[in-house]
């Protein structure tokens, strides 16, 4: 019998591993590592830290392989399900190959497997389009979301009132009014620059949890450029980033 075993592994911080996931990483018999091309190796190269760091069961095989891209030039919907397709096609050629017999692969994803990831779709797809069997077991991991309030020592609620999770696309789009916080995940274009810039204040972090860790916190007309000017050139230093933030409407009380 094949399972799978999804594992969040925080938001880049080895010892964001929690002891759920270091027993259920020693469980597998292999661990698939992506690889993302030269641009993105850090990332290849924390998911290996993490396997030296926790990884003690010497039966275990770590197992890379090249991730499918993403094909820009059609919608985003249709460009994203193509891309999972893809994805998914790969994770069933390399399970049949590796763990012909059955076995437990484990997929260490960042920060929570239930959470802005498409681990879980893309593997639904195994089940839909190409009739694999597997038992799944999930283990939750520390997200960005989190690993960013707790730079900023800031809960994310205020006394009585909702908080939205949105994209960055969504907020450009339609700047919601129904929610004093908004958590603004996956904003590749500083989508801060398009609400009411005296409304909010704005929580920002980025490579939380990394060495590289940078946060701003303030006014959003005040530091709108600043987090502009950082984000564009940690992104052409490193050549990838990883951010998320917090706009909290100016007169929101933090909860106590």
């Amino acid at each position: 019998m094949l399972k799978l075993l999804v594992i969040g592994i925080g938001a880049g911080n080895p010892e964001h591993m929690t002891v759920q996931a270091i027993k259920a990483l020693n469980r597998a018999d292999i661990v698939l590592l992506p690889r993302k091309g030269s641009a993105k190796e850090d990332l290849a190269e924390l998911r290996r830290e993490i396997c030296r760091r926790f990884l003690e069961n010497g039966n275990t095989r770590i197992v890379e392989f090249d991730l499918p891209q993403r094909d820009g030039s059609e919608t985003y919907l249709k460009s994203v399900d193509d891309w999972h397709g893809a994805i998914a096609a790969t994770y069933r050629d390399l399970l049949a190959r590796e763990v012909p017999g059955g076995g437990t692969a484990a997929f260490l994803v960042w920060g929570d497997p239930s959470l802005y990831d498409s681990t879980l779709r893309i593997l639904d797809r195994l089940r839909t389009t190409h009739s694999m069997e597997f038992a799944l077991e999930v283990i939750p991991g520390i997200t960005s979301v989190q690993a960013l309030a707790a730079s900023h020592a800031m809960p994310l609620n205020t006394v009585g009132n909702p908080v939205l999770v949105t994209t960055g696309r969504k907020l450009k789009d339609a700047p919601p009014d129904a929610a004093d916080t908004i958590v603004v995940m996956l904003d590749g274009d500083m989508s801060f620059r398009h609400v009411a810039q005296d409304a909010y204040d704005i929580f920002w972090g980025a490579y939380l949890g990394l060495e590289q860790e940078m946060i701003v916190a303030g006014d959003l007309a005040e530091k709108s450029g600043e987090i502009e000017a950082k984000r564009t050139a940690a992104r052409d230093e490193n050549g990838w980033i990883m951010d998320v933030y917090v706009l909290r409407r100016k007169g929101g009380k933090p909860s106590g």
